[in-house]
């Protein structure tokens, strides 16, 4: 498989306090690819190094052109869509606007038009909640809009930070179902961060552990399954 992201020796820090020590990854096309570890270990802050979100060094290489230094708006443009922890909808606005505002950097507006469609169809929640301000959702239904608005901006890679937190456990079982639909459908590449392991290994390909700062294991979902340490630390085993 060709490789799409390619991160080598990225540190990462807020202000003089050093989050990430020289972690390197890869993502090859078509991948879902999830990153574990514990509360504190530089999950999120390794995906807001890769959005462009925090001081970094080192090398972080998307479908062959370096990005790292580059403007958040800058990797949205070139395929990279970033769904935060906590959702990130806009409260106030409607679903069917925080949709729209996803697709902001596409010029094309009948494949807007028909990808609006698209995620309603997927969602079809959202469809029965266009006019609704996204505030008023609950917080599966402001999961799946999160999902839905970054998927209008047509993104070549998908990062997906906690997606499970704060979620009732069926809920869960059916984002991370409908997670690994979305990979299979349109071939959108996946780097998910997440706690709960045994669900995220289900649709993953491969996958990291990292601990404090620093990868400490790789290797296929069923290598990490099988693997004695991360058993114990993540999979209840």
């Amino acid at each position: 498989m060709t490789t799409m992201l390619k991160v080598t020796n990225l540190d990462a820090r807020y202000g003089a306090i050093q989050i990430l020590r020289q972690i390197s990854f890869d993502v090859s096309e078509g991948e879902v690819v999830v990153i574990l570890g514990a509360n504190g270990a530089g999950k999120t802050t390794t995906l807001r190094a890769l959005c462009g979100m925090v001081s970094t060094s080192g090398s972080v290489n998307f479908e062959g052109q370096e990005i790292r230094g580059n403007d958040t708006a800058d990797i949205v443009r070139l395929g990279v869509a970033h769904v935060p922890q906590g959702r990130g909808t806009f409260p106030e606005l409607s679903v069917l606007d925080n949709l729209q505002l996803g697709a902001y950097v596409r010029k094309d507006r009948k494949g807007v038009e028909e990808d609006l469609e698209r995620w309603f169809d997927a969602f079809p929640r959202l469809r029965e909640r266009k006019t609704q301000a996204a505030g008023s959702l609950s917080g599966g239904e402001q999961q799946m809009l999160a999902v839905a608005r970054a998927m209008m901006a047509n993104p070549r890679l998908l990062l997906l930070d906690e997606p499970s937190l704060g979620l009732a456990p069926l809920i869960i079982e059916d984002l991370f179902r409908r997670f690994g639909e979305i990979n299979k459908e349109t071939g959108t590449t996946m780097l998910i961060v997440e706690q709960n392991a045994n669900l995220a290994l289900n649709i993953a390909d491969r996958g990291y552990v990292i601990e404090s700062g620093r990868i400490e294991v790789g290797g296929t979902a069923a290598e990490l399954r099988s693997n004695d340490a991360v058993r114990e630390a993540y999979l209840g085993a």
